[in-house]
């Protein structure tokens, strides 16, 4: 694995056609439309292959935790970043090999990607004191708020008016 400090959002991936003539039509219009539906559904600029993975942000009283889906990626190629403005960036790389070798049919996928995601963070929290884990595909990250971040809201009550 090379060294992350350098993320690039940038992916490639490669696919062999279906081995059935039939069905080599049908693989391309499908290959055709997946690739316009993401180009469309995407507010940044997308590229063939490009792989952005879920992620939830969730807020708790005591701390913003973030879950992250990142299925196939080794825990040991992912990079983990928080700036002292709020900014939780997130990037790693995946490559994955498939071949199947049979006595009438030979295939052979081949698959890699890399991703940045930035995730603002408008909360005031104590990153020294975050915490990530990973298992099975999923990357979870909780990051503590400061005494001051949790007392920021105050809850009001609502008088009834009379009709």
């Amino acid at each position: 694995m090379k060294s992350m400090t350098h993320c690039i959002n940038r992916s490639h991936s490669g696919e062999m056609p279906t081995l059935s003539r039939g069905n080599e039509f049908n693989h391309l219009m499908n290959y055709l439309w997946n690739y316009l539906d993401s180009s469309n559904s995407s507010t940044e600029s997308s590229s063939l292959g490009e792989w952005e993975p879920k992620i939830q942000v969730a807020e708790t009283k005591e701390a913003v935790n973030i879950t992250v889906e990142l299925p196939g990626i080794n825990e040991d190629d992912l990079d983990l970043q928080i700036s002292s403005d709020g900014y939780l960036s997130i990037c790693g790389e995946k490559e994955n090999t498939f071949e199947n070798n049979d006595k009438d049919a030979f295939f052979s996928e081949i698959s890699y990607g890399s991703f940045k995601r930035t995730i603002p963070l408008p909360w005031d929290l104590d990153y020294d004191n975050a915490v990530a884990r990973y298992n099975n595909g999923l990357l979870s990250v909780s990051i503590p708020k400061t005494p001051v971040e949790k007392q920021k809201f105050k809850k009001i009550n609502i008088q009834k008016t009379a009709n």
